[in-house]
């Protein structure tokens, strides 16, 4: 019989916030495969390995996924990693794939799981806790109530547009563009907020778009509201 792919989300950062299901099938596969060419330097292992020590008795794979937006280039590395994941499957393995976040939002793991459905595997999808539900809960505030909208911008040319959007905004994977994020955010004149490395050795907490650093790390997220009419 052949094995079984699983995408499994392991949430934004603390070990705590894996769901009781991920854990149950991070510990029930064979074979943990992570991105980056070394696992021991994949965030995603470093998260799972916490709350889910039997990892270190099981065969851990690293698999090359370039950041990059050439699209040729990712194909290229999607299909080298759906190849090889499937000579696990062939051999009956069931193979957990750990993805940061959720499997579902911006998830690279996705591509590789279409891949590999399309060869005539199957694979299932474990949800983890999504990186801007888990900084909403940090911050202590709400994402969205009653009937506020909610949007997700997750590429430069959608903020100065997205911006002017009803309701709350969460704007990630921004990386060396933030400075200019920066100065739409002060021109917007909303409500900003953002967290660095959350659930994760050095989280700040931001409340003020001064506050951003233009050098942010990678893990940084910024959520933005309208501002009220008593603020």
């Amino acid at each position: 019989m052949k094995g079984v792919l699983y995408g499994i989300g392991v949430g934004p950062g603390d070990p705590e916030l894996l769901t009781l299901k991920a854990v149950r099938q991070i510990k029930d596969c064979d074979v943990i495969v992570v991105p980056g060419k070394d696992y021991h330097d994949s965030t995603a292992y470093t998260i799972a390995v916490q709350a889910v020590p039997e990892i270190l008795e099981k065969s851990c794979v690293g698999v090359m996924m370039p950041m990059t937006r050439d699209r040729n280039i990712q194909r290229e590395y999607h299909e080298k990693a759906a190849r090889q994941l499937a000579e696990f499957l062939d051999q009956g393995k069931k193979v957990g794939f750990l993805n940061l976040g959720d499997v579902t939002i911006y998830a690279s793991y996705l591509y590789i799981h279409r891949l590999v459905a399309a060869m005539g595997y199957e694979t299932q999808l474990i949800n983890g806790v999504p990186s801007f539900c888990a900084a909403a809960a940090c911050l202590g505030t709400g994402l969205a109530e009653n009937s506020d909208q909610f949007h997700i911008l997750s590429q430069p040319e959608q903020i100065e547009e997205g911006l002017k959007l009803p309701g709350t905004k969460v704007i990630m994977k921004m990386g060396k563009n933030m400075g200019q994020v920066r100065k739409w955010l002060e021109k917007a004149g909303q409500q900003v907020y953002m967290v660095e490395n959350c659930g994760m050795p050095g989280e700040r907490l931001l409340r003020t778009v001064g506050e951003i650093n233009e050098n942010a790390g990678y893990y940084s997220l910024v959520i933005v509201k309208e501002k009220q009419e008593d603020d």
